[in-house]
Parts: C-alpha cells; structure tokens; sequence
C-alpha cells in the first residue's frame, strides 16, 4: 500500500468508480471506519490504493468495478432527489425500476421541479458532469406568473448579485404569453440551489412550474414521466470523450418505465420536442 500512495487512486474515488457511494458519501463511508484496506481500518480519505491492494467496506470485498453507465429519468413532480429523506417523503430512488443497480443522480431537481435528471453508475462521471467546468448548458421550460418583457428580463442575461451570490448570465427567451402566465425558456451552466427560482424572484417573477428539458446533448424528447431510458455506450463515448475502455456496450440498452419488464429499445440523447410547449 505504501508503494501505491504515490502511483495509485485516492480510495473515495476508487469506491465510488466501484458504484458504492459518490465521493462524498464514500468519505463519510471512511470516516465512520467503515472502510479497509489490506486488512486494516482506515479513518482517513487521503490514501491511494493500487490494483494489488484489498479493499473492503464493512468486511465485504470491493466488487470489480462495472463500465460507467448514464440513463435519462423523467423525474415527476413530488419525489425528492435525495437517498432518504428526513421527512419520509417518496424519493426519486424509491421510484426507479427494481432490476436498475444502483444509481446517483447528476446534479438534483428540487421537489416542485420536473423533467431531465440524469442517473450514472459512476461517481467519476458524475463529479465530471457536475462541474462548471464542462459548461454544459441545461435548459429549462418556465411558467411564470405575470407579463415579463425584455427589459424585466435583461438583467438574468447580463449576470446579477442574490445576497451577496453571483449568477452567471443566463439564455432567456420569452415563448408565449398564455393569460396570467408567461412560458420562457431559459439556459444555465452552472445549476446552483434553486438558481432559477431565485433569480427569477429577484426580478419580481413567480415560478409555478419549472421543467428541466436538456442537460447539455442529452434530451428530455418524449420520454414519459417516470420512465428510464439507458444512453448507450457508443453515444457516451461520443459526447463524452471517455476511455472505450471504460464505457462497453452492453446488451440490450433498454427504456422502462415504473414497472420492472416494461422493456424498448433506447436510442441515446433524443432529438429535441421541436419547441413544443408543454402542458400547462
């Protein structure tokens, strides 16, 4: 193990590349001396481990590591996006179909949001698309209360300060006005808490209705509420750059829904809705 804590991988990652924890759960794995390495306890994250090197969490031998997978979910209204929750209510997790292994969401969608949310297998490749840094762009369709117009709207474009937070720029396009209520489409690379909530209030502008329709190439398209789609390996590896090694096809890829056998063939990121606007 010495030989490794220059050469190998920091053991949080090497759990969550093994489909355990993200890297923050397997540090909290590690801190509650959960974790072992060649036999031995370990109390602290900063350690690397190589391939000869014998990991376990509570006396179990680490699994073999599985290629990195990513699904699309079209995540309805209601469910949290959390493992359990304090408050007993119904998760996302909860709700996915019993044969998927398990899963982390990239990113979240708060409790009153729906559409996109994109689920890997893989904590590196979740850590990856979560970061600013990939500048994905995600996109959203948003039900506002009132009449907004282009200079209302001008300042989430130019980037504003929420309590001492700046927001990058964000895209915004007013689609329709439909009574009391505006639909508006609007962009964001960096995907804080509530951003666009937030940053809509601060312009005196009131959501009650907030769909994530893309996460960078990935699409929403027409997938039903509730259904998981697999992104397949080859389009992974296309619009991610990763290791063929890395990323394997499996067979089939498939799309269900909430019931376990409800099985199609999936076709990747899917073509946009074509400007479509949802129902209201």
């Amino acid at each position: 193990m010495a030989g490794a804590e220059k050469t190998g991988a920091r053991i949080a990652k090497v759990l969550a590349r093994a489909g355990l924890a993200s890297r923050r759960e397997a540090e909290a794995m590690i801190l509650a001396g959960r974790v072992a390495v060649n036999g031995k306890r370990i109390d602290s994250p900063a350690l690397n481990v190589g391939p000869r090197d014998r990991v376990s969490v509570d006396g179990k031998p680490l699994p073999e590591a599985e290629p990195a997978r990513l699904w699309l979910y079209h995540k309805p209204l209601g469910l949290v996006t959390t493992t359990k929750d304090e408050d007993g209510r119904p998760t996302v997790f909860d709700n996915l179909p019993e044969d998927m292994p398990r899963v982390m969401s990239v990113g979240r969608l708060d409790l009153n949001s729906e559409g996109l949310l994109l689920l890997t297998n893989d904590g590196g490749l979740k850590r990856k698309l979560e970061l600013p840094s990939t500048g994905w762009l995600r996109k959203y369709r948003v039900r506002v209360n009132g009449a907004p117009d282009d200079a209302l709207l001008a300042p989430l474009r130019a980037g504003v300060v929420i309590e001492g937070e700046r927001f990058l720029p964000m895209n915004v396009s007013i689609d329709r006005q439909q009574g009391a209520n505006a639909w508006l489409t609007i962009g964001i690379r960096e995907g804080r808490n509530r951003e666009i909530r937030r940053a809509l209030s601060h312009v005196g502008l009131s959501v009650n209705r907030l769909i994530r329709v893309s996460y960078g190439p990935f699409q929403l398209g027409t997938l039903a509420k509730g259904a998981v789609e697999e992104v397949k390996a080859r389009v992974l590896r296309d619009q991610l750059g990763r290791d063929p090694d890395a990323v394997q096809d499996r067979a089939p890829d498939r799309k269900r829904g909430n019931k376990p056998g409800s099985r199609r063939a999936a076709s990747g990121p899917r073509k946009p809705a074509g400007g479509r606007n949802p129902r209201g």
